[in-house]
């Protein structure tokens, strides 16, 4: 597991405001993945763009840091493919049925002040934390 940093934390948290900041002031839309990847695939061309430029960004930043020098850690994976996948459709039908995901609501939905996303955020934060102490301490410790 990687040391704590908060600079490191603290301008990465930074970074993604002002994306979704920038995101809404210049094109009016709310910064959620599950939203701007779902349009990517079915938006009119215009639409298309932009969503396209935005996961291309998301993908190719860590590239980018890596090219010019900086080193990040690569997150650690269970190597059981089926419970990767099971919680990749699980994460995705969850982000359908919430109309959102975790960003959208957390970051975007909350900052607007949305009941729905204060209530989605506090669902998925218990879900992460019962996770957690189910995979440390119950089937995966």
């Amino acid at each position: 597991m990687a040391d704590f940093d908060p600079i490191a934390g603290l301008l990465g948290g930074v970074v993604i405001g002002l994306a979704a900041v920038f995101l809404m002031l210049l094109n009016g839309r709310v910064a959620g993945i599950s939203g701007i990847a779902a349009g990517a695939f079915s938006a009119s061309r215009g639409e298309r763009s932009w969503r396209l430029a935005f996961l291309a960004g998301l993908i190719g930043a860590p590239a980018i840091i890596a090219l010019l020098g900086g080193s990040y850690e690569m997150p650690r994976m269970p190597s059981n493919w089926t419970l990767i996948v099971v919680a990749g459709l699980l994460v995705g039908v969850g982000s359908r049925m919430g109309s959102g995901c975790t960003s959208g609501h957390g970051i975007c939905g909350i900052a607007r002040l949305s009941p729905r996303s204060i209530v989605s955020t506090v669902l998925f934060m218990a879900s992460a934390v019962i996770v957690v102490a189910i995979m440390r301490h119950g089937i995966g410790g």
